[in-house]
């Protein structure tokens, strides 16, 4: 198939997703995490990383849909990105980031920014409260934090903050039940991002 076919599937199938999204966001059962077997209610939304852009307008319209009361939850859109940068201007080394990457160059930059933006630090940035019945938490940015945090050692972090409400993760990737892979869509098998069993594919 040619690119532009490879793309036009990917967004047919994403059109499929957001259908199914949807019908999940206004299912009662779903919002009140029933019908789990006494498991977390965390979810992957898998798409192709080409159609970054359009999940990123999606999330917005949908943040939207349900601030303006047209969706029967309230979806809590948490971008890693902007808690990644938060995190570094709450420790005050945002400026200092540049002139650390030009002088002792990008692997230490990492290895520095994984002791300040801990899995830890970023489960706390995510956390808020009080949750109330019909919340959602719509985590973006995935693959703008890669890599940085890596999405099963985040989820690991987390799901004990979240166990009340449904935890929707917008993934650049693909998910089989236990293994993840990052960035993989039509044109690419993608990185290996490690196993994690205790989500569902949300479609």
């Amino acid at each position: 198939m040619t690119s532009s076919s490879l793309l036009q599937q990917a967004r047919e199938d994403l059109a499929r997703r957001e259908a199914v999204l949807r019908e999940r966001l206004a299912d009662p059962d779903f919002l009140a995490n029933r019908g789990l077997g006494n498991e977390v209610g965390i979810y992957l939304f898998c798409y192709d990383p080409a159609l970054e852009l359009e999940v990123r307008d999606l999330a917005a319209r949908l943040v939207h849909e349900s601030e303006a009361g047209t969706l029967p939850c309230r979806l809590v859109e948490r971008n890693l990105y902007d808690l990644l940068l938060g995190i570094c201007d709450e420790r005050r080394i945002a400026d200092a980031i540049p002139r650390m990457e030009a002088k002792r160059g990008t692997t230490a930059l990492l290895d520095q920014l994984r002791k300040t933006a801990s899995t830890d630090a970023f489960a706390q940035a995510l956390d808020y409260g009080p949750h109330e019945p019909g919340d959602v938490l719509l985590i973006t940015g995935v693959g703008e934090v890669y890599p940085l945090l890596r999405t099963h050692a985040l989820l690991d972090n987390i799901q004990h903050l979240f166990s009340d409400i449904p935890l929707v993760v917008a993934y650049p990737g693909c998910y089989d039940g236990s293994a993840m892979r990052l960035f993989a869509g039509a044109e690419g098998r993608g990185l290996e991002d490690g196993n994690y069993y205790r989500a569902f594919s949300l479609v």
